[in-house]
């Protein structure tokens, strides 16, 4: 999609401080951060939300977790703990139409998240 800002970032169009890329996953430092770790892992393949994910997606899902566990132990917060978020559509807060994960840590968390 030519005017989505997260394929611009995955095509190296927009700069960013890009923390975790493989085949089909890459994750980037939010530049908005919620917490003193906040990063977005999102799938190389243009996927507008969760509502649009497919069975023959289900990998990419996979990779995206896996990722994401890489990462934590990478920057040593997996032991302390952090955050998963996804949001979709904009009641939730989705802002990007590309499926993303929020991963943040550093802080306590409140529940019920809000």
């Amino acid at each position: 999609m030519s005017d989505c800002i997260f394929c611009k970032i995955r095509d190296k169009i927009i700069k960013a401080d890009i923390v975790y890329e493989d085949e089909f996953v890459i994750a980037f430092k939010d530049i908005n951060p919620q917490a003193p770790f906040h990063v977005l892992f999102i799938p190389k393949k243009h996927i507008s939300s969760f509502n649009e994910i497919e069975v023959r997606d289900a990998f990419i899902l996979e990779n995206i977790f896996l990722a994401i566990k890489k990462t934590v132990f990478k920057f040593n917060i997996a032991e302390s703990g952090y955050r998963i978020v996804g949001n979709c559509n904009k009641s939730a807060g989705q802002e990007v139409f590309h499926l993303h994960f929020h991963v943040m840590a550093g802080r306590k968390f409140l529940w019920p998240a809000g």
